[in-house]
């Protein structure tokens, strides 16, 4: 049987992912408590079941909620060129004192299909071939919205910790590099 704090910790660990999908606080306050309402009367023995349940509820219930700015973003997605930005080297790492709102506005500066490819697959271990019908998407829209958002979040957080994207475009200009 769950604590009260343990039972605040889940509602809070729902509210936040419903945050990060939709990026509306509104919405995922009431998609976290209707998650978390229904497993309430749960037999303890399945009190872990049930909370891997509410994940799946929010995750059904945030992404019904933005569904036409979904397909939106699949649009943009689709149309994305891949072009190999920069990214900071390989032995980059995360310093230790990011926080959970750095992860948080780093995720949500990435476009709604990007992030939501990212959320369920990395994040929560959805199957890549549920992520696809969850999104309502392709297989390869899928995998381009993984890779866009992977990319994005690892260039986010690195410029939060100063690194610096090297110019895209360089012009030779009377014989120095220039940059548009």
């Amino acid at each position: 049987m769950r604590t009260l704090d343990q039972q605040a910790q889940h509602v809070a660990d729902l509210h936040w992912l419903a945050f990060l999908l939709t990026g509306s606080h509104e919405a995922s306050l009431d998609i976290a408590i209707e998650a978390a309402a229904s497993g309430d009367s749960a037999h303890p023995y399945f009190s872990n079941w049930m909370a891997a349940w509410s994940r799946r509820v929010v995750i059904s219930k945030a992404l019904a909620g933005i569904h036409d700015a979904l397909a939106e973003s699949a649009q943009r997605t689709e149309q994305k060129r891949i072009h190999h930005a920069s990214l900071p080297p390989r032995d980059w790492s995360l310093d230790r004192g990011t926080t959970k709102g750095d992860i948080e506005n780093a995720l949500l500066a990435i476009d709604l299909l990007p992030r939501a490819a990212l959320l369920l697959t990395v994040f929560e271990g959805v199957p890549v071939a549920d992520a696809a019908v969850l999104l309502d998407a392709s297989a390869e829209l899928d995998a381009k919205g993984r890779m866009i958002g992977l990319r994005e979040l690892t260039a986010n957080l690195a410029r939060m910790q100063g690194w610096k994207i090297a110019p895209a475009n360089p012009c030779i200009v009377r014989g120095e590099a220039q940059f548009a």
